[in-house]
C-alpha cells in the first residue's frame, strides 16, 4: 500500500498549521482512499538526543571506522526514523515558524536523519551526494506575519530556505511550500488568509 508520511511539528492540536494539515489530508484521503497515512508527531514520537553514542557513530562512519555495539544500537534508532521517511511516496510537513525559523523538534528530526551512509554520502571528486529518492512533498508553514503579500512586519523567513536546502541535501527537491499568514493580529486578515490557503491545499491534495 502506498504511503503518505505526515510530519506534524506543532505542539498545539488547534494550531493553524495543524488545521491546514487536516484540510489537506481530508481531501487527500478522498482522492486516494487506497493510500496509508503515516502520522508522525514530533512532540509525541520518540526522537533520540543527538549526543553520546549516536554522535560517536556519526563520526566513526565519517572516519571510516566500525561501530562499537553501543554505537550500532544508537545508529539503528536514527536509521529506523530515516527509513520511515524514505519509505513514503509522498510527504506532508506542517509546522509553525518559531523565531524566524523552525521548531527545535523539527531541527532535531533533521539532525537525526541526516547521517552519512544513511541519507547522504561524500565523494572526494563530487562532494556531498544525496542517498534518498526524490518524492513530492508539501510543506505548510504558519507564521504570525504575512509572507505571501509582503506584509511581514519586518520579519525574515529563514524557515523556508533552510527546509528547502535540508531536504535537497538528502535528495528531496520536489517540494512545494504553502505559507499561512498572518496568524496573529486583526481577525479579518487571519480569516482571509486561512480561507485562501485552505482552498489552495484542497486543490493541491486532489492531485498530490
Amino acid at each position: 500500500m502506498p504511503k503518505l508520511l505526515h510530519i506534524a511539528c506543532s505542539p498545539r492540536a488547534d494550531s493553524e498549521s495543524a488545521a491546514a494539515a487536516r484540510v489537506f489530508l481530508d481531501r487527500f484521503r478522498t482522492a486516494r482512499p487506497d493510500w496509508d497515512i503515516d502520522a508522525m508527531n514530533l512532540w509525541k514520537d520518540y526522537l533520540p538526543e543527538f549526543e553520546g553514542y549516536i554522535l560517536e557513530a556519526k563520526y566513526s562512519r565519517i572516519g571510516g571506522r566500525g561501530f562499537t555495539d553501543s554505537q550500532r544500537d544508537a545508529f539503528a534508532v536514527a536509521e529506523r526514523i530515516a527509513v520511515r521517511f524514505s519509505l513514503a511516496e509522498r510527504v506532508l510537513i506542517s509546522t509553525p515558524m518559531w523565531n524566524f525559523g523552525i521548531p527545535y523538534k523539527l531541527k532535531q528530526w533533521i539532525d537525526v536523519i541526516t547521517q552519512p551512509g544513511l541519507t547522504f554520502r561524500f565523494d572526494p571528486a563530487q562532494g556531498y551526494l544525496p542517498l534518498l529518492k526524490d518524492r513530492p512533498t508539501v510543506v505548510i508553514i504558519a507564521s504570525g506575519s504575512d509572507f505571501v503579500t509582503g506584509m511581514n512586519r519586518g520579519r525574515i523567513d529563514m524557515a523556508t530556505p533552510y527546509l528547502r536546502e535540508a531536504l535537497r541535501f538528502i535528495g528531496v527537491s520536489n517540494v512545494r511550500f504553502v505559507p499561512i499568514g498572518p496568524t496573529a493580529g486583526p481577525a479579518e486578515p487571519i480569516r482571509a488568509a486561512r480561507e485562501s490557503v485552505h482552498q489552495r491545499l484542497i486543490s493541491l491534495a486532489a492531485s498530490f
